[in-house]
């Protein structure tokens, strides 16, 4: 089964981490948190969440690196080094990189967007130049998954869930998706 690796650096937003990592585990996906810096890691509403991990530990040996968003969580990752060079390193081996909201300006820092569809928070189309932006929910391009923001870690766990070929209607149901009117 897929091992997703989700990052937090200090000023994640806290409600998109915790449910995509909640989802993801739902789905049957192995999905670890990693902390940069300090363990706990202080979310962007004054939450401390305890990362299963520190980065980058064995970040590396994982199938799909997921950037959250939150200010200045997506931020401190875009400036973080060490996580520009895992996403070209996941991007250029064809592996899956997945992004929301200001997450998805490391993509556009780690130079692993151009050409490709993508989406982002609202207004993100002049800080993602090179791709092609469309105001869609999520977007799955190439190895590339990407959604908007806050409104949107359901339907992107589960898109991240879907690319592994698990099929997530049997969770959908259960969290009662379609009868939020998720879609």
């Amino acid at each position: 089964m897929a091992r997703v690796a989700v990052l937090m650096a200090e000023g994640f937003e806290e409600g998109e981490t915790t449910t995509i990592v909640d989802i993801l585990r739902r789905a049957g996906v192995t999905c670890d948190s990693f902390g940069i810096g300090a363990n706990p890691v202080l979310g962007m509403h004054g939450m401390r969440v305890f990362a299963d991990k520190v980065f980058p530990s064995d970040v590396a040996d994982y199938d799909t690196v997921v950037l959250p968003g939150g200010r200045p969580g997506g931020e401190n990752l875009r400036t973080n080094a060490d996580v520009i060079a895992l996403v070209r390193d996941f991007d250029s081996k064809g592996r899956w990189v997945a992004a929301m909201c200001s997450g998805t300006t490391v993509l556009a820092e780690a130079q692993v967007i151009e050409g490709k569809k993508v989406t982002g928070y609202t207004g993100y189309a002049d800080k993602l130049p090179g791709a092609i932006f469309l105001e869609d929910v999520v977007v799955v391009d190439a190895n590339l998954v990407t959604s908007q923001g806050p409104a949107t870690p359901y339907p992107f766990a589960y898109a991240i869930a879907e690319v592994f070929g698990v099929d997530t209607a049997p969770l959908r149901e259960r969290m009662l998706y379609g009868l939020a009117g998720g879609k």
